[in-house]
């Protein structure tokens, strides 16, 4: 009887925990993975005909495909976008809610000037697209959400100049949101220490103050991803600055609202 090598079952046994198959031919060993509904739903948002390529050549530094996991996005989930400006995350969201779905590009009164014209046209390229223009502290929705996602623009809500009660403002994604509905922060991280205090200077902000303001207003932290940060950054330029933009060190955190 053929002995089978002990990396062989070591193979064997990883790829049946990855979800994969195994196809022996002829001697020849194929690996066959099988993507889940979900993953095949992200695949699809990525090469979306209506997404720019400009917004294609981001997907490896954005880890976009990932993101959308540790969202956990649906079809037919509703989503706000807090603040979307030009759409990068807006344009993902809507291809993976679906017609059944819907995605409301909320946008700050203090910024509405020049962003409500990029939430109109992603409203006009996306049918379950919608502009909502308002305060952020009074935030409200036709409809309970089931995520609110709030991509690299926390650390401007907290500059004082920017003119928002954040206390007040994650009390209204509170209550905007189903029993069980998410909240996703995505930023730049600052060093350990600073909490808020570089926010209007290197456009930061500390995880851990973060997480304590979001926590404050009744939510509860449901996990974490790595898959954006980058060790190498050591917190101490402007994410503006040319060496480090778009290659920040970056954190998500996931939030739940209890029920």
């Amino acid at each position: 009887m053929r002995q089978i090598s002990t990396i062989a079952l070591t193979l064997a046994a990883a790829v049946a925990l990855s979800g994969c198959i195994i196809v022996a031919d002829g001697g020849t060993t194929t690996v066959v993975h099988h993507t889940t509904p979900a993953e095949d739903t992200y695949a699809a948002a990525l090469v979306h005909p209506d997404r720019p390529e400009a917004d294609r050549a981001r997907d490896g530094l954005r880890r976009s495909a990932d993101m959308l996991a540790f969202i956990r996005l649906e079809p037919g989930d509703v989503i706000a976008d807090i603040r979307p400006e030009e759409g990068f995350f807006t344009r993902l969201f809507a291809p993976v809610v679906g017609p059944a779905g819907h995605v409301y590009a909320f946008v700050p009164n203090q910024t509405s000037e020049r962003e409500n014209a990029y939430a109109d046209s992603l409203s006009a390229t996306y049918p379950n697209v919608s502009r909502v223009t308002g305060a952020l502290e009074t935030m409200a929705f036709d409809r309970p959400l089931d995520v609110v996602f709030m991509g690299e623009e926390y650390h401007d809500f907290v500059i004082p100049r920017f003119g928002v009660d954040v206390p007040t403002m994650n009390a209204a994604v509170f209550r905007a949101l189903k029993p069980g509905g998410l909240y996703v922060l995505l930023d730049h991280q600052a060093a350990a220490g600073t909490g808020v205090s570089v926010a209007g200077t290197l456009h930061r902000i500390e995880s851990a103050e973060l997480r304590r303001q979001v926590e404050a207003a009744g939510f509860v932290f449901d996990g974490e991803t790595r898959v954006v940060a980058n060790p190498a950054d050591d917190h101490s330029l402007s994410v503006f600055d040319e060496s480090i933009r778009g290659r920040t060190d970056r954190f998500v955190l996931r939030f739940r609202k209890p029920g």
